[in-house]
């Protein structure tokens, strides 16, 4: 039980599938599932968010070479390159430009890199979102379905930060810990906003306090969303859920549900997360002004048929 709710069980939450599906809901073709939340009112509304002008990242910069193979070219001068002797006459006329360029290589789903899950990155019994079968993705051309590239025109709405740590007064959460409804309503009434249809809810569990005092964590144990939020967050109709973990508590609590809120959200719900936020300078900068609430910008590269992308969510308040 948590606060008097009952826990759902392993029935139950298998059973989301199901009862918090919206396959269908916006039409047979839909790739987008709760982005369709975010209307024209939605993004104006998210724009009267901003009241002090102030605009923070909620990513973590990108490791070199830890989470990134990275090869840099500085050249001098251009007339020096290679193949420089093909270029026009006037190019060799200018001998004072150089340039600096990357070949990057990076795997950006996991537990480090900040990234978007677009639908297909998940499957359940062989189906991606709106019942299309895993068959779409192929190995040379990626995903011919609820790609991110659903999600070209970006993701603008309003956020709402829910900081957990607040609620339970520690630093941050343990490995292991969930957090549940009862959480989040009273995330809510303490930080005094309430989570409207079209928002993208960022969870903070502290993890990025805890990444920076005591290291990261090893393992698969993590603090994070509990099932038993699911139901809330389709009456809520939330658009995009983000938090500063890999989204599930781990464990989950079910032994045949790995990851049930990655798992119920892409592939049931066509909810898309935003994985792996730090959320520390937001979350200092919403308690100093006093405002939970905030213009949140992600724009997804635009990488044909890829099941996400790293991405920088930016709030302005």
């Amino acid at each position: 039980m948590t606060a008097g709710r009952p826990m759902p069980t392993q029935d139950d939450v298998l059973g989301y599938f199901d009862t918090l599906s919206n396959w269908g809901r916006w039409g047979e073709d839909d790739e987008l599932g709760t982005l369709n939340h975010i209307t024209d009112d939605v993004r104006l509304a998210a724009a009267r968010a901003v009241r002090h002008g102030r605009s923070v990242s909620c990513a973590w910069e990108v490791a070199v070479p830890e989470d990134m193979e990275r090869s840099t070219t500085a050249c001098p001068y251009a007339v020096d390159m290679p193949g420089a002797e093909n270029m026009p006459p006037a190019f060799h006329a200018d001998r004072r430009w150089g340039f600096s360029n990357e070949r990057l290589g990076f795997m950006f789903h996991g537990n480090t890199l900040t990234h978007v899950d677009s639908p297909c990155h998940l499957f359940w019994d062989g189906k991606m979102y709106n019942g299309r079968p895993h068959s779409l993705v192929d190995a040379a051309t990626g995903s011919a379905w609820a790609a991110v590239t659903a999600a070209a025109n970006g993701i603008v709405t309003r956020g709402v930060l829910l900081d957990i740590t607040r609620v339970r007064e520690v630093p941050w959460l343990e490995p292991g810990q969930g957090v549940f409804p009862e959480d989040l309503e009273e995330a809510e009434r303490r930080q005094g906003v309430r989570v409207r249809p079209g928002d993208a809810v960022l969870l903070r569990t502290g993890y990025g306090r805890a990444r920076r005092e005591a290291g990261e964590s090893a393992g698969l144990a993590q603090a994070g969303w509990h099932a038993s939020c699911l139901p809330w967050l389709r009456e809520r109709e939330v658009a995009l859920i983000g938090a500063d973990t890999p989204q599930d508590v781990q464990p989950s609590g079910y032994d045949d549900v790995l990851m049930p809120v990655h798992a119920v959200s892409l592939v049931a719900m066509g909810l898309w997360l935003l994985d792996n936020c730090d959320l520390e300078a937001c979350a200092t900068t919403a308690a100093e002004l006093g405002q939970w609430d905030f213009h949140l910008a992600v724009a997804p590269v635009r990488f044909a048929g890829t099941s996400g992308s790293p991405v920088n969510p930016i709030a302005t308040f």
